[in-house]
């Protein structure tokens, strides 16, 4: 039975600890998307037109969200867990009334809702910007939450395998960015040469923001089922990994 008065207690620790930087943390993704904004939606936006009937500005909202919650949801989620590691006093934590599955639902929980209030930030800043109807908000905010999880999940892995400050920021910055970048973020994948559009199907990013992208505007580069396949089939890897680390204790206990 889950002691959900522990997973609690580190849950509102996180989400103190957001609030104790919350400009730092509503500051930053509202300039970049006021940036953003300014350098793709006005300035190139005109030169492209629309993209599938859709303002060029109001295209690029799902992408510039994800792409908010991708970072926010990995960066929180493995430094949540890395501190404790790094200060030592991650063994208080586990000489609590709290087992690894609960520890892993707050930490991860934790993440993934600063995530979600940060992206639903992000897309209030775009209507400032925008013309922007959500086709479908219910679904969108489920499939949002979900990005947010599968990411926190992730992160959480990253945390407990890092070994370093340095280790923390490999997977996100020359794995993760370049992939988002190359996702479809700024633009169709139909806009691209032939070849260059089978290549980015192997990019998995591409399913994520095309899902996220289908409950906005009711289209996508590929079908929402598949988008919704390839979320879950994320979640299950990142799920088996942490099942894992619950069992073995893998770099946390030791």
């Amino acid at each position: 039975m889950l002691n959900l008065r522990g997973a609690w207690s580190i849950y509102r620790f996180e989400m103190a600890r957001f609030k104790r930087t919350l400009w730092q943390s509503l500051a930053t993704p509202i300039l970049t998307t006021v940036l953003y904004f300014i350098v793709f939606g006005s300035a190139i936006g005109p030169r492209i037109g629309d993209i599938d009937a859709i303002n060029y500005g109001a295209f690029i909202v799902p992408g510039l969200i994800l792409l908010t919650v991708f970072t926010q949801s990995l960066n929180n989620a493995s430094f949540g867990i890395y501190m404790p590691k790094f200060s030592g006093t991650i063994y208080e934590i586990l000489s609590a009334p709290v087992s690894t599955a609960e520890l892993v639902l707050a930490y991860v929980g934790a993440a993934a809702t600063k995530s979600v209030l940060l992206g639903l930030i992000i897309l209030a800043t775009a209507q400032l910007f925008v013309d922007l109807n959500v086709g479908h908000p219910v679904w969108m905010l489920v499939y949002l939450v979900m990005v947010a999880f599968a990411f926190s999940l992730a992160g959480f892995i990253i945390g407990i395998w890092a070994e370093g400050f340095e280790a923390l920021q490999f997977i996100p910055m020359l794995v993760v960015t370049p992939l988002t970048f190359l996702g479809g973020v700024f633009y169709s994948i139909d806009m691209l040469p032939e070849t260059w559009q089978t290549v980015s199907l192997f990019n998995p990013i591409v399913y994520i923001v095309s899902g996220f992208r289908y409950f906005f505007f009711g289209s996508g580069d590929v079908s929402v089922w598949v988008s919704l396949a390839a979320l879950g089939g994320f979640i299950g890897l990142c799920l088996a990994i942490v099942s894992y680390i619950v069992r073995t204790g893998h770099k946390l206990k030791s």
